[in-house]
């Protein structure tokens, strides 16, 4: 009798262990970055991309708040050129790098316009795929093909190549390793930094379910969205941290202060620093 005990207690023992395991789902393993950092101060950036860039009064106007306040006398300087629905191979970067061209004049302080330095332009330049592009069947290869090509453009003309790894659509999560594995190829591939923006939506989300990081659409940037996105590009940029910043986006400073901190922890945790 106690021997059949003893048998079942084990049968029963395994069982759960089995039952166990079954339950554990493997995380995907998230390839890990090679440049973890820019190489240098950008005090003139082009942002190349799409309508995820230009929603909220465009990302680069909200980047440039953060980072004026947050590097004080540093003149940070950005261009956005976007185009509707666009990936990397609607963007001729060869005319939009020409010496005096795009950037050759800012408007500045009361709308006086300040001319620049003549010659480039740009320290860096921050390419983003259109939202599907990276892992669709068909266009992934084009992806690829083209942040080779633009980033050789760029570093030709004496600038940084920068990747922005965009969201997973709200209704779609599991984009975001995806999108992450494929920018983050990318990024090695060509030595460029990568922008995890993505994997921030997925922390914050994560932080806080009810925090509306999405229009309507379930694609494109509320302001709370382009705000944390903004966070992360500083934070990877420039390897600071954007915490304590005081301009908010008309968040509130509680809000701000979630996005700031979520911005510089997936940072730290991408680049393993």
């Amino acid at each position: 009798m106690k021997l059949v005990q003893l048998i079942r207690q084990g049968a029963l023992r395994l069982a759960v262990l089995l039952a166990a395991s079954l339950c554990v789902i493997p995380a995907l393993a998230q390839i890990k970055p090679e440049r973890t950092d820019l190489g240098g101060t950008a005090k003139s950036i082009l942002w190349v991309g799409n309508s995820f860039f230009y929603y909220n009064n465009s990302m680069h106007n909200v980047f440039g708040s953060i980072a004026r306040e947050a590097m004080p006398g540093q003149n940070v300087r950005g261009v956005s050129v976007t185009i509707s629905g666009s990936g990397l191979d609607w963007h001729d970067m060869d005319s939009l790098l020409r010496p005096d061209g795009i950037g050759r004049y800012s408007f500045v302080g009361d709308n006086e316009i300040r001319v620049n330095p003549a010659g480039k332009q740009f320290d860096a330049v921050i390419m983003m795929d259109c939202s599907q592009c990276p892992v669709h069947p068909q266009l992934k290869p084009v992806f690829h093909q083209f942040a080779r090509k633009h980033s050789e453009t760029i570093v030709r003309s004496g600038m940084q190549p920068v990747l922005f790894m965009s969201w997973a659509y709200k209704d779609k999560p599991a984009m975001t390793q995806p999108l992450a594995d494929e920018y983050t190829k990318a990024g090695n591939d060509n030595n460029a930094l990568v922008i995890p923006a993505g994997l921030a939506f997925a922390r914050a989300i994560s932080k806080a379910p009810d925090l509306e990081l999405y229009q309507a659409d379930k694609r494109h940037p509320s302001v709370a969205g382009t705000y944390l996105a903004a966070c992360t590009s500083f934070a990877a940029l420039y390897g600071k941290s954007p915490v304590g910043v005081r301009f908010d986006a008309g968040l509130g400073a509680e809000r701000a202060a979630m996005l700031q901190q979520t911005a510089w922890e997936t940072v730290q945790d991408y680049f393993k620093r």
